[in-house]
């Protein structure tokens, strides 16, 4: 049973994060006509105009991106995640508006009715409190669908901040809702997904930059092969030796981002739970995965 907690927890915490999420929607970012962005933004905007359920809207609108995360993101392991995070925020997001949360002199309602006209206050408490469903679902090694996918993908793939791969692929969801809902409201909402992804960096692991590991361990073959292709990241070995006892044991070294901390400490505890690890922090990273190495 003990070996199976780390799994449950992480799916708790992706049910706990889309909770968060479809209370920020629903209390924060709807009343205010604030598109979230993504899929969610879509249809928030769909349902401006049709009052289609925009839980069911953004199950059916996540199927391809699906697709597309289940080839770059971990294969089977993304996929269970991701279904289980987009499924239980598709249901939350449509189940919320009949609870007691958002009953009258339930905590939603009187949220809603307390900052009813207030965009700032909205954007600030919607991205808050959406920040830190992503960062827990992130936590948790997955993801809660819709640009989030994107994201992650631009994340791994290219080395951008989490707020900038939110800003990016979102832009256009943005653009879209100023049309609809005002350019006011669109403003707002960019400056939302903005502080929603800081907040997710900090929840995920605390404060900036990129991190670096060593990694002292007796299955350094079995370690490499998983970081090489979960995380698709590089791996240095290094040649050591210890101090008191003498043995030469590989000490292994990468350079890896904010979000793949958590999945790197679980491989490395799946791999050999009594490896010793170090998590540094850098100031920079140039080369392949991260920014292009320019000399100006």
């Amino acid at each position: 049973m003990k070996k199976y907690l780390p799994t449950l927890r992480d799916y708790f915490l992706i049910i706990l994060s889309a909770l968060i999420q479809a209370f920020s929607l629903r209390t924060f970012f709807i009343p205010a006509q604030l598109a979230s962005g993504g899929v969610s933004g879509i249809a928030q905007l769909i349902n401006h105009f049709t009052d289609w359920p925009i839980g069911l809207m953004i199950l059916v609108g996540n199927i391809p991106l699906f697709i597309l995360g289940w080839s770059f993101l971990g294969g089977h392991r993304f996929a269970l995640r991701t279904a289980v995070a987009i499924f239980t925020y598709s249901t939350f997001i449509d189940l919320l508006p009949n609870t007691a949360i958002f009953a009258p002199g339930g905590l939603g309602a009187a949220l809603i009715r307390d900052l009813q006209g207030d965009i700032f206050l909205n954007t600030l408490y919607g991205a808050i409190v959406s920040g830190v469903g992503y960062g827990l679902v992130y936590r948790a090694r997955g993801t809660s669908g819709g640009s989030d996918i994107l994201a992650r993908i631009l994340n791994n793939w290219r080395g951008l901040p989490i707020t900038q791969s939110y800003l990016f692929v979102d832009s256009a969801v943005i653009l879209g809702a100023g049309f609809i809902f005002g350019w006011k409201q669109a403003l707002y909402a960019m400056i939302a997904l903005y502080v929603s992804g800081l907040v997710a960096e900090t929840t995920l692991e605390g404060g900036p930059t990129i991190r670096t590991a060593m990694i002292v361990t007796s299955e350094s073959d079995a370690v490499s092969h998983r970081v090489l292709e979960e995380l698709n990241r590089g791996v240095t070995i290094l040649e050591g030796s210890g101090a008191y006892t003498g043995t030469n044991r590989p000490v292994l070294y990468c350079v890896i981002t904010r979000a793949e901390v958590s999945t790197l400490k679980a491989i490395v505890n799946e791999c050999d739970p009594h490896a010793f690890m170090v998590i540094g922090v850098a100031h920079e990273v140039l080369g392949e995965g991260f920014k292009p190495l320019k000399v100006k």
